[in-house]
């Protein structure tokens, strides 16, 4: 006959094994995030590369998580010497500054976003890039480009010439060109003259008519199209807004490129046609690494911030045994962790990125 053996785990062995399972988790994603880093330094090494400044609500996020850590610790202190009111006090406090941090990476986010840096872009704007097949006149001068600043007369435009340019090209943001249709254009800004190929066009019952005669072909309308876009998002000659060399840079092999004349310089010579034609087939994998990385992050913040509203909840029972003190105590360990965490991989960002 078989016996059946009663075993009986000893809290300091369940505290014990817990724990361990804590530390693998954390190992787990020590190494997702070492091999994330470590990509990043890799992918750096002949691709081109862009630069900018972290924005504000990173740093925001930072204060609120190096906080909490701070008042888990004070909740983890009550809760040794018994004092279930600080414990709940302190548990809150740390669980709305988690949402906080959370919070403040969303709108770091947003504000990446606003400035052109979106987690799949190109570098450089290729497709309907200003003066490469259309040009305006407006005003009685020519519009010219210096980066993302679209100029007048060698003078950044306005904001009332800047809008002036946009209602124009707002027509041709949605063309659709097929077989069965041609897209007819009306009450358009006199003011405002476009060129194709260095040719004024002519509009002629709502079509543009080159000055052979010719109507615009179906590509021809797409690069309009796609130059309307460009011009809409403030763009220029990059996907990030903003000023060359101030807002964002462009590195390539370790080394700043510079820009001048709408050209791009790497130490001190122009970008031969190979380089030029790498930088116009590349993808901003900067911006999507720290997207990606970050975002990670920002998951297990999310995934543990709903452990911590449970914790919130059992320091407010009645039964407050061991068993939920350790709850809270293992959940400390992994906090603390998620916050050191945070802290390299801001560190590592603002060293390397």
């Amino acid at each position: 006959m078989g016996k059946d053996y009663n075993v009986d785990i000893s809290f300091e062995t369940r505290e014990k094994m817990k724990k361990n399972l804590v530390y693998i988790g954390i190992f787990s994603i020590v190494m997702i995030f070492a091999g994330l880093t470590s990509a990043y330094i890799v992918s750096m090494g002949g691709a081109f590369w862009v630069k900018f400044p972290f924005p504000s609500s990173f740093y925001f996020s930072t204060a609120s998580i190096v906080l909490s850590s701070v008042t888990y610790i004070l909740a983890i202190n009550a809760t040794k010497k018994d004092e279930i009111k600080k414990t709940r006090v302190f548990m809150i406090l740390t669980l709305l500054l988690g949402i906080a941090f959370s919070l403040f990476q969303f709108n770091g986010y947003k504000q990446l976003y606003s400035k052109g840096a979106f987690l799949v872009s190109p570098i450089t704007v290729v497709d309907g890039r200003y003066g490469d097949y259309y040009e305006v006149k407006q005003n009685g001068h020519f519009v010219e480009v210096d980066g993302n600043n679209y100029l007048l007369q060698g003078k950044r435009m306005t904001a009332s010439e800047m809008q002036k340019l946009q209602n124009y090209f707002r027509n041709f943001e949605k063309i659709t060109t097929s077989r069965d249709s041609d897209p007819v254009f009306n009450n358009l800004d006199s003011d405002i003259i476009l060129y194709y190929k260095n040719e004024p066009l002519q509009l002629i019952d709502g079509h543009f008519v080159k000055p052979d005669g010719t109507r615009l072909l179906t590509v021809d309308l797409q690069r309009l199209q796609m130059l309307s876009w460009n011009i809409r998002d403030g763009r220029g000659d990059f996907f990030h807004k903003g000023e060359y060399g101030k807002d964002f840079k462009l590195y390539f092999k370790g080394k700043e490129l510079q820009y001048k004349d709408r050209s791009l310089y790497y130490q001190g010579k122009k970008l031969n046609v190979p380089l030029q034609n790498k930088l116009s087939q590349s993808r901003d994998n900067a911006t999507s690494y720290l997207y990606v990385i970050t975002g990670l992050h920002l998951l297990h913040i999310l995934v543990t911030l709903l452990y911590l509203l449970r914790m919130v909840f059992v320091s407010f029972s009645d039964d407050f045994n061991e068993n939920k003190k350790l709850s809270i105590k293992l959940g400390g360990i992994f906090w603390h962790f998620l916050g050191l965490l945070w802290l390299y991989l801001l560190l590592f960002l603002l060293f390397i990125h």
